[in-house]
């Protein structure tokens, strides 16, 4: 039934009258958040996100501009690397690392052990449940806590910034002018 003109007004001024659209509104059959891309995707990223507000120059012509970049610690812990789609943007000099070692004696203690084996056997389980229904898997990686931030130091005049990942920390400097 299709609601024209004058009928569709009157329609719409009685309260017990519903208008239903004349298809359905999901014309292809999938649903949001159902497609492969969605269902499948790898995580966006495992670095923590640096947000910097205003350019950074450092008066040789070389410019950092404003914008949201990844921030990661090279291997062996001596460079941050600043990233960007993928593709590194600076490369900076690591001043200070530190690496807390509080969870290490959980790692190989008996009762830890015991717990992590009970929660990867739940989750095999888990699964095998959602794998009879159709569903993805459930991501077995565990969150890890991570954090960039840059804060700016006006009687030396740079950049300091710090990064967090799990139990490693870095500092970083960049000088501007």
């Amino acid at each position: 039934m299709i609601l024209e003109g004058m009928y569709y007004e009157n329609a719409m001024l009685h309260s017990e009258t519903r208008v239903y659209p004349q298809y359905p509104t999901i014309t292809s059959g999938v649903t949001l958040g159902s497609e492969s891309i969605y269902r499948y995707g790898l995580r966006e990223s495992s670095y923590p996100t640096l947000s910097i507000v205003d350019e950074i120059s450092d008066g040789e012509g070389n410019i950092i501009p404003a914008g949201h970049y990844e921030l990661a610690l090279s291997d062996d812990r001596q460079f941050l690397i600043m990233i960007e789609g993928k593709k590194p943007i600076a490369i900076m000099p690591v001043f200070k690392v530190e690496v807390t070692m509080d969870k290490k004696p959980q790692v190989h203690d008996a009762k830890s052990l015991r717990a992590k084996n009970k929660k990867e056997k739940e989750i095999q389980k888990t699964n095998k449940k959602r794998a009879r229904k159709g569903m993805p898997p459930v991501n077995r990686e565990e969150e890890i806590y991570q954090e960039a931030s840059m804060e700016y130091n006006k009687d030396g005049k740079y950049f300091l910034i710090r990064y967090e990942r799990g139990d490693v920390k870095a500092w970083s400097a960049i000088k501007s002018d």
